[in-house]
């Protein structure tokens, strides 16, 4: 007999019926006249009978073979409830998985395995069953085995006892060894992010020394700077006190010039303007003069730069301020 076509969930296809049952094919066979049938079907039928029951073409045992695969694919594939639906089970499965689930189906009814019991019980409640049975035999030493045999010269408790310490070891065995490779595998994971994190940090450091180095280059061009302007302001501050110490001997000698000589000097003020005029003259040539040389010697220094330029035409300066001096104490 084949299943039952009100188990299935969906449309199924003609093929896939049985032509003897009218049923779903259950382990299904083919003849060589391409009509399907049940296997226990096709058998009951040949006991009474030659002939293929759809077309009635001479049909034996030995001209049977298996379905085509598309079809057993097509069938395997199946929606199908289980047969414990009328007890309350609601699994819908495919067709090929149905036998497994059926064997551990909670709804199912089983036997109480205690000898002599003859009640019949689901699955889900064997359990509550078995430890409030009639039939029930525990071990009359204590050690607390259920006898599921009325012959208890067969029971050793202290193999019993054995036995479920060897369970009991393995089963802490494979825990311990379970949460062994759990807590590798984390110190591998572990051990693997210190790395990258190492590499990263490293990474780092080198970047910092990189950045430390171009600043300790900036700040010591910087402090070249600051030494550089240090030592030209001494040299301003050096060349101001020259100027104040030369004003400060210009202003006697013009006091103590006597009347005579203020006339004199009035008298001879166009003579003496030309000889400034001169004087200015020959000054302004030995400064171009001077420039000229500046121009065509040598770049400065880029440590120097503006600095040592102004300081050039600084001196310059002082010198011919310096010399007008000497010129104005001659006369």
């Amino acid at each position: 007999m084949g299943y039952d076509l009100e188990r299935f969930v969906g449309y199924v296809n003609e093929g896939l019926l049985c032509c003897v049952c009218r049923d779903v094919l259950e382990r299904p066979l083919q003849a060589p006249c391409e009509h399907a049938y049940c296997s226990a079907c096709i058998s009951s039928w040949l006991i009474h009978h030659r002939s293929c029951p759809e077309d009635r073409l001479p049909l034996d045992v030995g001209s049977l073979k298996p379905l085509y695969r598309y079809m057993r694919n097509d069938l395997t594939r199946l929606q199908i409830r289980c047969v414990n639906a009328g007890q309350g089970c609601e699994v819908v499965c495919s067709l090929e998985s149905l036998h497994a689930h059926e064997d551990e189906c909670q709804f199912a009814f089983v036997s109480c395995s205690n000898t002599g019991c003859p009640v019949q019980v689901e699955r889900r409640g064997l359990e509550a069953h078995l430890s409030e049975c009639n039939f029930r035999k525990d071990c009359p030493n204590g050690c607390g085995h259920t006898l599921l045999s009325p012959d208890q010269s067969q029971h050793n408790c202290v193999a019993e006892l054995r036995v479920e310490v060897e369970m009991l070891r393995a089963e802490m065995l494979c825990k311990l060894e379970e949460v062994r490779r759990e807590m590798e595998s984390r110190l591998d994971s572990q051990r693997r992010h210190m790395v990258q994190k190492e590499s990263q940090l490293r990474n780092e450091v080198e970047e910092l020394k990189g950045q430390l180095s171009r600043v300790m280059c900036d700040m010591r061009a910087l402090l070249g700077a600051e030494r550089m302007r240090r030592q030209e302001l001494a040299e301003a501050e050096l060349e101001k006190r020259e100027l104040l110490e030369l004003l400060k001997g210009l202003q006697p000698i013009r006091g103590q010039l006597p009347l005579d000589q203020v006339a004199g000097d009035l008298h001879s003020e166009p003579i003496k303007q030309q000889q400034r005029e001169a004087t200015l003259h020959a000054s302004s040539l030995s400064l171009q003069s001077a420039q000229a040389v500046n121009t065509s010697g040598p770049p400065p220094s880029p440590q120097l730069g503006e600095g040592a330029r102004k300081g050039g035409t600084r001196s310059l300066t002082l010198d011919c301020i310096k010399r007008k001096s000497r010129e104005v104490t001659v006369i």
